[in-house]
């Protein structure tokens, strides 16, 4: 018996044995559009907005990102001034935006701006990247981005902290939702990158050791506003 054999062996074998479905106390807490082959799998997402912030909130805790709730524009400057001063900041990234106007302005620090032209090598340069994003997930603590929304595609990718920035009605108790929100968005003229950051970059190939910032940013912080 060849070891190619042999392997696909075992593998009949395995699936022989159906694996039971994990059992969760509360099914009636999840959404009725998930399919019923799928609520098995999924984790219970609390109906009111407080339930999903706190879910958030211990997802992001246990995929090693921050996360605050802050009261208003003026706590997220503070908040994000902190984490300058500890990361000695001197230049960011950032694109245009609502939320990312307002608070670059109060930080005065140089900038790369990734609305129009601009040199990766600066971009790289920036000790973090300030962006907005479509949705938060409450489920699985994840934030999705897209080229409008988040300026492109290297600048949550490239500086060494990313720091997003969103508004409460932005949070999605599930993944379902979050993708039905970028359908009724865009309407079918999708962008041409989306992409669900759950946590900062992160490998454990060598020796199960888990190693932040392999392929992206080694912190991501998410600050939740009004």
């Amino acid at each position: 018996m060849t070891n190619q054999e042999l392997i696909l062996g075992r593998i009949r074998e395995a699936l022989k044995t159906a694996t039971p479905p994990p059992v969760f106390q509360d099914r009636a807490a999840r959404p009725s559009s998930l399919p019923a082959s799928a609520q098995h799998w999924l984790p219970v997402v609390g109906e009111t907005l407080e339930e999903q912030i706190e879910l958030f909130r211990r997802n992001a805790e246990d995929l090693k990102a921050g996360f605050c709730v802050c009261a208003n524009l003026n706590e997220a400057v503070q908040h994000v001034r902190i984490l300058a001063a500890v990361g000695r900041w001197k230049k960011i990234g950032r694109h245009s935006g609502e939320l990312t106007d307002a608070l670059a302005r109060e930080l005065a620090l140089a900038e790369v701006r990734t609305d129009h032209g601009y040199a990766l090598d600066d971009l790289e340069s920036c000790d973090a990247a300030l962006t907005e994003c479509e949705v938060l997930v409450a489920q699985t603590g994840s934030v999705l981005v897209s080229v409008p929304g988040a300026g492109g595609r290297a600048l949550s990718v490239l500086p060494p902290h990313h720091v997003v920035l969103a508004r409460q009605n932005q949070m999605v108790p599930d993944l379902v939702t979050a993708l039905q929100r970028m359908q009724e968005k865009f309407k079918g003229n999708f962008p041409s990158f989306f992409s669900f950051i759950s946590g900062p970059s992160r490998t454990g190939d060598i020796e199960r050791i888990l190693v932040l910032g392999a392929h992206g940013p080694k912190k991501l912080t998410v600050l939740l506003l009004p």
